[in-house]
């Protein structure tokens, strides 16, 4: 009797049938579910780690900059240690004109001959003063010439500023690089009177 009168009074006030509106309170119900599923409250995230120290990121960063160094940088070049090579002709001495990497780079000045191979950058191939390599450079050094033609140790014809020049370039030599053989005599003829004479035997020039 309740559920009748219930009823009875639902048509009275909404004109709907029982069943009508027992459709519409599902479809409300519904609704009300879907939308409150839209605004659930999002998961909590998850802690955040502490921040780096400068000095630990620092350190990071040096180590990552070094690793990458490690892998790009090409293999250095080794430079062979100085070999005494004695008396040598000219013929000889142009085999160490620094195109095979496993010899020596050796440029004789007045007679004396120096081992340039730490000077490869300047000597070597490609270098700028790679003429030289491998030669006799006397004359040339004092004319500051980079004729081939000059490429000798005839010091004839050569003004005493032009000798000045050759022995200031003498003593750069001596200083940079070490002497590891001298010219035979025949070869280092005008040279000078010291020329083709290892240092022991100069004497008080």
């Amino acid at each position: 009797m309740v559920a009748q009168g219930i009823a009875e009074a639902l048509q009275v006030y909404t004109g709907l049938t029982p069943g009508a509106a027992a459709t519409i309170l599902a479809l409300m119900l519904a609704t009300y579910l879907l939308v409150s599923s839209l605004f659930v409250a999002p998961a909590a995230p998850s802690p955040a780690s502490p921040p780096k120290q400068p000095e630990q990121q620092r350190e990071e960063e040096r180590k990552e900059m070094e690793q990458e160094e490690e892998e790009e940088a090409p293999m250095p070049f080794v430079f062979p240690d100085p070999v005494e090579v004695g008396e040598v002709t000219l013929e000889q001495l142009r085999a160490y004109d620094g195109k095979d990497p496993a010899k020596q780079i050796l440029i004789a000045i007045r007679g004396q001959v120096y081992d340039v191979s730490r000077g490869r950058l300047f000597y070597g191939p490609q270098g700028p003063y790679s003429l030289f390599a491998g030669r006799d450079a006397t004359r040339a050094l004092a004319l500051m010439s980079f004729d081939p033609n000059d490429l000798t140790g005839d010091l004839d014809g050569l003004s005493p500023d032009e000798l000045e020049v050759l022995q200031d370039w003498e003593e750069k030599f001596k200083e940079r690089y070490p002497r590891v053989g001298h010219l035979a005599r025949q070869d280092a003829a005008g040279s000078g009177l010291d020329a083709a004479r290892p240092d022991h035997e100069e004497g008080d020039a």
